[in-house]
């Protein structure tokens, strides 16, 4: 499927709802990337799961650091006709491997990381599978359906924005090539691609989550519409999704800092429908909703904030006390729901990955109830 201007569009809403905070902006930096890459002729493509072919070799990426060096992609367009270190991390995957990549996946959802690897399927004259690792975005490279399902992160090339290479042949802890990586790229420029979970396509149709680019294309077009027709934007998103809204109510309080490449960040929300406190645990992303200091909803579901006037996803790096926002619940595709159950994914999901090691994962659907 080739995407029309309009498609990506659509899909830039999408995932930017579906990021849960992070994967990168789609109005400040996924946005300018389409107009960019189609009036250089380059066109977003996308090959269903099912039509790839077993032996077929194919690559995860995107960029890393933390949500603030994505925050507008100022002269980063023009800088990447010349270095674009998404495929420079790729030529160092085929020079590994000794195989040309056929097919690029998506690491997640957002308006950043799908953007990025749509483009360098297109300047690479390749296409992106129609997936992604999570159906949503989160803020380290183990946090995927990938490693449920026996595919290696390493080895990881790393190419910083300031041009440093780092390749992690391999890791003895699920987090740790993220966390080199991510020091790598924070201390040279605040930002860089990497590559990783090198598959076949074969392995691809068992662990990617399917259809998530054209699903996002659906939703986007789904919010637009009711947009247009003056409808409910948040009904759309939940007659596409499923989920519930679980409050709207006004921002109270930001706490929190830019640190080690990530966004920490914990956000108090005045509920309207609900009494006692409302907070939001950010790790780049939106990893835990809590009623009263008690989980409600735990990373891998789905928490999504979106502006009520128009239902589009809010970015953790624009939250603001007196914002006006609705928080609503998905669960988690059930690939990636399995591959948190696993030991590894037990370890590379933890709740302890964004400070709370007290915890463990419970889908929403056990304890949502305590919402009513």
């Amino acid at each position: 499927m080739r995407l029309s201007k309009e498609n990506a569009y659509d899909m830039l809403t999408g995932v930017g709802i579906l990021g849960t905070g992070g994967g990168g902006d789609p109005v400040s930096f996924g946005k300018p990337m389409v107009d960019w890459d189609y009036q250089r002729g380059r066109v977003y493509e996308i090959t269903p799961p099912e039509d790839i072919k077993d032996d077929a070799f194919i690559v995860c990426g995107g960029y890393m650091g933390s949500v603030k060096a994505f925050t507008s992609i100022g002269d980063m367009l023009e800088t990447w006709e010349t270095r674009y270190e998404l495929h420079e991390a790729m030529k160092i995957s085929e020079k590994i491997t000794g195989k040309k990549v056929d097919h690029l996946v998506p690491f997640e959802l957002g308006g950043t990381n799908t953007t990025v690897m749509l483009s360098l399927a297109a300047r690479a004259g390749i296409t992106s599978v129609d997936g992604d690792g999570l159906g949503r975005s989160a803020p380290e490279s183990q946090m995927i359906t990938f490693v449920g399902y026996g595919i290696e992160l390493c080895p990881m090339p790393v190419v910083s924005r300031n041009g440093t290479v780092l390749i992690v042949d391999k890791s003895t802890s699920p987090a740790l090539a993220d966390e080199i990586g991510r020091f790598a790229v924070v201390q040279d420029g605040g930002a860089g691609a990497n590559n990783h979970y090198h598959q076949s396509g074969a392995q691809l149709k068992k662990a990617v989550i399917p259809n998530s680019i054209s699903m996002s294309i659906e939703l986007g077009s789904a919010v637009r519409d009711a947009n247009e027709n003056k409808n409910n934007p948040i009904d759309a998103f939940l007659n596409i999704m499923g989920g519930q809204i679980l409050t709207q109510g006004t921002i109270e309080e930001v706490k929190g800092e830019d640190r080690a490449g990530h966004w920490h960040v914990l956000v108090r929300i005045k509920p309207e429908n609900l009494k006692g406190r409302f907070e939001v645990v950010v790790k780049n992303e939106y990893m835990m909703a809590m009623s009263d200091d008690e989980p409600v909803v735990m990373f891998p579901d789905l928490i999504c904030l979106h502006y009520p006037d128009t239902g589009h996803g809010v970015m953790s790096s624009d939250l603001k006390e007196g914002m006006e926002v609705v928080v609503t619940a998905v669960p988690a595709h059930e690939r990636l729901r399995y591959a948190g159950s696993t030991e590894i994914g037990k370890k590379a999901f933890s709740p302890e990955r964004y400070g709370h090691p007290e915890l463990e994962y419970r889908p929403m659907e056990e304890i949502i109830g305590r919402l009513h």
